[in-house]
């Protein structure tokens, strides 16, 4: 990946690794108008075998792990054993260290965010709809969040109720030893997929969805596949932009599709458990979670980024 490429914005990432051990707390989708290319950002989705919400179409979801209540954090692999229970620690928005200019992995976390958001700012933009930016915090080993005790055994995840994305850099070598997906784009990927998440709560769609999983339990599972297949379809839509600007090297779309894969819900399973149960999948397999990321790469649209309509055996 080409990183002297990736667009400059400031910003985009607290630096908290140097912060002791931190306490934690407890832990919406509007469409945008019709407009801009391909539609502009709104992603429709009707009724087509989708979770039945009126007007109002449920489409880019949270990213990276299973809803556990309204407004819970998403992280990038599957049942991490999120913290629950944590005292109130209200907004969670402590800590406002700068990355050090000379460490290489918060100036590549940097650079691959501020590239990221400034595609989707101009999403928004084409679709008549001002952008909020998020950021990301890294920590090292825990930091409190308002969606509770951020662990490094989480893996990166998304809180929607401060709007920032949480990342134990050494995340980065975890998925690529025990994942086997090695190289920056895989990591960029990660990022990309986090970063979903805030899109996604910024259209309203994971509060949708959290409503959704409430009025119907028994479907918490599949809606939260449709969310996190869709995250990993918008970080495909990122990658399509970068790649459109001369970012992308030969291998980078592998190492992509190849970290989607990698946290699948089946892999992960066979390598823990040794067994594969899908019925109690939340974020899809290996072949599906790849297959979007794909999607969105080779399309460049977020309206074809639409897991909600789509019937089971499509996803």
């Amino acid at each position: 990946m080409k990183l002297r490429n990736l667009r400059r914005r400031t910003g985009g990432v607290i630096d908290r690794r140097g912060e002791g051990p931190a306490g934690g707390g407890l832990e919406g989708l509007p469409g945008f108008p019709t407009g801009g290319r391909g539609g502009g950002l709104p992603i429709p989705g009707g009724n087509r075998g989708g979770i039945g919400i009126g007007s109002i179409v449920l489409v880019l979801v949270l990213l990276f792990v299973v809803p556990r209540c309204l407004g819970s954090a998403g992280s990038l692999i599957p049942n991490p054993g999120a913290v629950e229970g944590f005292p109130d620690v209200g907004s969670g928005r402590g800590g406002t260290a700068e990355v050090d200019p000379t460490d290489p992995t918060g100036q590549f976390v940097g650079a691959v965010v501020n590239d990221i958001q400034t595609t989707w700012e101009e999403e928004f933009q084409r679709a008549g709809r001002p952008y909020e930016p998020t950021q990301v915090v890294l920590y090292r080993g825990t930091t409190r969040t308002s969606c509770g005790l951020g662990t490094a055994e989480t893996g990166p995840f998304y809180c929607p109720l401060d709007r920032r994305v949480y990342l134990d850099a050494s995340f980065f070598r975890v998925l690529e030893q025990r994942f086997g997906a090695s190289g920056d784009f895989a990591q960029a990927y990660v990022i990309a997929h986090e970063i979903g998440h805030h899109i996604q709560t910024l259209l309203g769609i994971s509060e949708q969805v959290g409503q959704a999983s409430q009025r119907d339990p028994s479907r918490r599972n599949e809606l939260s596949i449709r969310q996190e297949l869709q995250a990993d379809c918008l970080a495909g839509v990122w990658a399509h932009s970068a790649d459109v600007r001369g970012i992308l090297e030969p291998g980078d779309l592998e190492e992509g599709i190849g970290a989607a894969a990698a946290v699948g819900d089946d892999r992960i399973q066979a390598s823990v458990n040794g067994r594969i149960e899908p019925e109690s999948w939340t974020h899809g397999s290996a072949e599906q979670r790849a297959s979007w990321f794909r999607r969105g790469f080779e399309t460049g649209n977020p309206n074809a980024c639409d897991t909600f309509s789509v019937s089971a055996d499509q996803l």
